[in-house]
């Protein structure tokens, strides 16, 4: 879009993934119990979503080579593009990568904090943490906030000793009324739940 972006952080917490990728070609699919339940648990990933789109790019949009990797990942758990030609033209994408631990985001909300007054939530403080390796002298280092920190409560609380601040509306949320219906797990059902709801407008 024209945008001058020098490179793009991918920043991962323990659960890494793609940082062990893009720092060694190697893309292995994580067991269930090989996946951390972390403080960032949208991050809490044992396989990269859409991930398939980046590598065929790299692959020169060979389709058929693509299905191939995914079979390996279906049979083995794993493919590994180090020492191969496409992963040595990696950069020329410039995607950088990096993973942070519990620790690492408790040092970084308290930082951040304290430099700037601002409270962030724990999957920005992976951003943050990583993206500290990256920066460049006199080019700006944008960090995608992705959640509100008062939904990790009880991390904001061990990294400040104080909760998160609410936004406004949210206020005593917890003892509001909570409306909810029980029913199977059965589509249709589900589907007239919705429709009963949410008439479809008139032209």
């Amino acid at each position: 879009m024209g945008l001058p972006i020098s490179r793009l952080v991918v920043a991962t917490n323990e659960n890494n993934v793609l940082d062990e990728f893009f720092r060694s070609g190697r893309y292995r699919v994580r067991r269930s119990t090989e996946t951390y339940q972390t403080s960032s648990p949208s991050m809490d990933i044992s396989k990269a979503s859409n991930f398939e789109r980046f590598v065929y790019d790299l692959m020169g949009q060979d389709g058929a080579r693509v299905a191939a990797l995914w079979r390996e990942v279906d049979t083995r758990g794993e493919f590994d593009l180090g020492g191969s030609a496409e992963f040595a033209q990696i950069e020329r994408y410039g995607f950088r990568s990096g993973c942070s631990t519990h620790a690492n985001r408790l040092d970084t909300i308290r930082a951040t904090a304290a430099d700037h007054g601002v409270v962030v939530d724990t999957h920005t403080a992976d951003g943050l943490y990583v993206s500290r390796d990256w920066r460049e002298p006199g080019v700006p280092m944008i960090c995608l906030e992705t959640a509100l920190p008062a939904k990790f409560e009880s991390t904001i609380r061990e990294a400040l000793g104080r909760d998160a601040p609410r936004p406004a509306g949210f206020e005593g949320i917890e003892s509001r009324a909570q409306r909810f219906a029980v029913m199977p797990a059965d589509v249709s059902l589900l589907k007239q739940y919705i429709a009963a709801r949410c008439p479809a407008r008139r032209a």
